[in-house]
């Protein structure tokens, strides 16, 4: 295996409490701390960990989005990726655009693994993986929580309902990867100075050729209701009653 593809989305940081704009059109990001979406950080660590057992030559992290988002693709390098990809759009790209996007990156690039986050923290459409699969004809590992490889092959531990499922693909694959998969490396200060010589590759997404698709329009945001404070009871019948006040029981 020669190459890994990695996606990167830039997100509201994990740790931050999202806002919702006064008018209702977004969430608040002037101001706010924005990071690498924390499922895709943890494919970047799966992604350099096989690169390091010398089952891979190259990593690459890609991102779709603003000039803004170059800060998360470096970041990617700092953690030991080798270069990285930033296909701009002004406009947001849902998930089938993104599979299309990374698409063309894969013939362009002849990728031999691509590994992703299972989901986004903003959207959790979780989509992308699995039509990036169809898309390529190539077999999915979604939600994984180990990954070996041997020659053209992995075993995936895949995370469902009913506890752990092990299964075998053949490579080139696509893999999503769940939060038990690894603890993502911190990054060191002679590692960002490094990050800042390695390649970075700006493409306009006009220039791929690709059907975007369908775009899904957000019309409006809103917060979530606050929740109702909670009521205390002195026993069961207490209980009952306070249901039964509210229509649950």
């Amino acid at each position: 295996m020669e190459k890994i593809l990695v996606g990167l989305k830039r997100v509201v940081d994990y740790n931050v409490r999202v806002r919702v704009k006064s008018d209702g059109s977004d969430v608040e990001t002037d101001g706010v701390k924005m990071s690498i979406n924390p499922f895709d950080e943890i494919a970047l660590e799966e992604a350099l960990r096989i690169k390091e057992r010398g089952e891979a030559s190259e990593v690459i992290v890609i991102s779709v989005g603003t000039v803004d988002a170059q800060q998360q693709l470096r970041t990617g390098l700092a953690m030991g990726a080798d270069r990285a990809i930033l296909v701009e759009s002004n406009s947001p790209v849902d998930p089938l655009g993104l599979a299309r996007t990374f698409k063309s990156i894969i013939d362009r690039d002849d990728i031999d693994l691509v590994i992703l986050g299972k989901q986004a923290i903003d959207d959790d459409n979780s989509q992308t993986a699995q039509m990036l699969s169809a898309i390529w004809g190539r077999p999915q590992a979604t939600f994984a929580s180990k990954f070996d490889v041997a020659g053209n092959k992995a075993t995936v531990t895949r995370e469902v309902d009913a506890g752990l499922e092990v299964i075998e693909i053949d490579l080139p694959a696509v893999v999503s990867t769940d939060l038990r998969m690894n603890e993502p490396r911190y990054v060191k200060l002679p590692d960002i100075m490094k990050a800042r010589k390695k390649p970075l590759e700006l493409i306009a997404i006009s220039d791929l050729g690709i059907d975007q698709g369908p775009e899904i329009k957000s019309l409006m945001f809103e917060p979530p209701l606050e929740r109702e404070r909670g009521v205390m009871v002195d026993d069961v019948a207490g209980l009952v009653a306070a249901l039964k006040e509210k229509g649950l029981a």
